[in-house]
């Protein structure tokens, strides 16, 4: 099993709309890192959902429920149509949501990919990264 991070911004497509609709289609990703992200992700690998632009949080987990496939939301006359999308399934809200300057100053998260690659929309993380979202998620904040 894989770990990764989604993000979307919350006023576009919340965690809790996700957790509404039941499950959705992660589609509409125009960056050739975030799309090969997408066509490395199995089914049953857990993600970590993350509020961009407004919010600036992660704040749940969800699981793919499908692998890759071709994009629908391509437009059919574009010129560049290999694009990928996956199915996800919410997971559970996070206990509290951790914050971007949380992420930031911790010694762990401060090396993951939503640092390095701030503008990626999807993105790998590590297990040890997962666990230490999932533990500061349970503590209180400093």
């Amino acid at each position: 099993m894989a770990y990764w991070l989604i993000k979307s911004e919350p006023y576009e497509y919340s965690y809790d709309q996700l957790i509404a609709d039941g499950s959705t289609r992660w589609d509409g990703i125009r960056n050739y890192m975030a799309r090969n992200n997408l066509r490395e992700m199995k089914k049953g690998d857990t993600l970590l959902f993350y509020h961009s632009n407004k919010g600036l949080e992660i704040v749940g987990t969800a699981k793919v429920s499908k692998t890759a496939y071709p994009d629908p939301s391509v437009d059919p006359k574009a010129k560049q149509q290999d694009w990928s999308a996956v199915d996800v399934v919410p997971g559970k809200r996070l206990k509290r949501p951790i914050s971007l300057k949380e992420v930031k100053a911790d010694p762990i998260l401060s090396k993951s990919n939503l640092v390095k690659y701030s503008r990626l929309s999807v993105a790998a993380f590590t297990k040890e990264e997962y666990d230490r979202v999932i533990e500061l998620s349970k503590q209180k904040p400093e």
